[in-house]
């Protein structure tokens, strides 16, 4: 599906907080995580099994369904979806299994923090606090691929914080506060209440903060649905709360233009739907990122098109890059190596950042592919010493390969004797200690 990119600029989260505690509080939520706090009355009713052992049976069981809820809620939100009257009924199969891959996760970061700690005191603390605020940003990387192993790539969760920029600071802040408010609720209501009634209450308190900060990550991962490359569901984005559109001439027109194209896509008039693509983009300004985003795609899923395709991504990928898009970029990169082996960008900036881009996703091999013949394809440049150290760089720390990495260091050697990049590779290659 197209997505549409032309919609303007949403309002910052920091605007939208009542919306996200208002949400549980919305019919369906509000109903469903009532009937979940009331599970646990239901303890008793299993006779042939041990009291304790049926209420922590049932607690699991709550928290598995709420965190099903929550992901839902924020994958959903994350395509402009906010109304739960709007939710489907069926979970995707692809956010069933998040609530699992999350405690994967929070059990192999609990395993290296108390490892550090063990070994060192200091760097636990370190590794608590490093977790601890880049943990949002994993569960984003969970939600936008649902992979386990891309929420522990540093390189992804570093690019989900890049994405959202200083404001990551503020929504680690609120979530940190969220998720201290159900202590705080349930502390000043047990003096309140008593009895039995007292576990649903605390139940309902951690369902009603989770689903909050669960409908906070959804709108921040739709405030940059774009970067993420999240495309919106249809009706997605619409502020009901908003009486007047904000949305300038040109959006307006953007927007119809990407309709067409998607109503054309969706009943196979693929000649059509490129033919208004084409013509969008040629007369849009060159750096118009929703006209070329909306001609790749449409090129993209032409059979016919591989050569155009190809041709567009070499001016495609560097606008990308200039918008400070790089795992965007990379995704074109690699649909464009997916149809021609042999695709390569003959600019020496755009192919050094893409190869940082994937040295920072943790894929080494990748990054050695790009630099590959830098020096020949680009001879002369003034980005060679760079590809050079990056490539030594690559070969050391992520594949151990310090007897490949030594010819670097000859070569900036007697090339580049003065250069901060032979400094550098100089220091990597230093004898270290046995």
């Amino acid at each position: 599906m197209l997505a549409n990119d032309s919609l303007p600029p949403p309002p910052p989260f920091w605007h939208r907080l009542n919306s996200f505690f208002a949400f549980p509080f919305q019919l369906r939520p509000l109903m469903y995580g009532l009937g979940l706090a009331f599970c646990s009355l239901l303890f008793e009713a299993l006779p042939f099994v041990h009291p304790g052992l049926s209420l922590l049976l049932i607690e699991l069981g709550i928290v598995l369904a709420a965190s099903r809820y929550g992901f839902k809620v924020t994958a959903l939100g994350s395509r402009g979806i906010w109304r739960s009257a709007d939710f489907p009924r069926e979970l995707n199969e692809d956010w069933v299994s998040l609530p699992w891959k999350l405690f994967a996760i929070s059990v192999v970061q609990g395993a290296l923090i108390g490892w550090l700690a063990w070994f060192e005191p200091v760097l636990g603390t370190v590794a608590l606090f490093v977790v601890s605020f880049t943990f949002p940003a994993a569960v984003i990387v969970l939600v936008q691929s649902g992979s386990f192993f891309q929420a522990m790539n540093p390189g992804h969760v570093m690019d989900a914080m890049r994405i959202i920029g200083w404001p990551y600071a503020l929504l680690c802040f609120f979530l940190f506060l969220l998720s201290t408010g159900a202590q705080i609720a349930i502390g000043v209501l047990l003096p309140m209440i008593n009895g039995v009634i007292v576990l649903p209450i605390a139940n309902f308190a951690f369902i009603y903060f989770g689903w909050v900060m669960a409908s906070l990550l959804g709108y921040v991962m739709y405030q940059h649905h774009d970067a993420f490359g999240i495309d919106l569901l249809p009706g997605g984005g619409v502020d009901d709360g908003a009486p007047v559109d904000r949305r300038t001439p040109e959006q307006i027109a953007a927007q119809r233009t990407d309709a067409e194209v998607a109503q054309l896509v969706t009943e196979g008039d693929l000649a059509g739907a490129l033919g208004v693509a084409y013509e969008a983009q040629r007369v849009a300004p060159a750096d118009d990122l929703a006209a070329q985003r909306r001609y790749h795609r449409v090129l993209l899923v032409s059979p016919d098109k591989a050569a155009t395709l190809l041709d567009h991504a070499r001016r495609y990928i560097p606008l990308l890059l200039r918008r400070d898009l790089a795992s965007e970029a990379l995704k074109v990169f690699r649909a464009c190596r997916e149809k021609d082996k042999a695709f390569a960008i003959d600019d020496a900036p755009t192919v050094m950042l893409l190869a940082k881009a994937e040295w920072r996703n943790g894929d080494a091999h990748a990054a050695l592919a790009l630099l590959s013949g830098f020096d020949r394809r680009f001879r002369g440049h003034a980005a060679i010493p760079q590809a050079y150290e990056l490539a030594a760089r690559v070969l050391v720390q992520g594949l151990g390969r310090t007897d490949m990495a030594q010819p670097i260091l000859t070569t900036l050697e007697s090339r580049f004797p003065d250069s901060e990049q032979t400094q550098e590779v100089r220091w990597l290659l230093r004898p270290t200690a046995s």
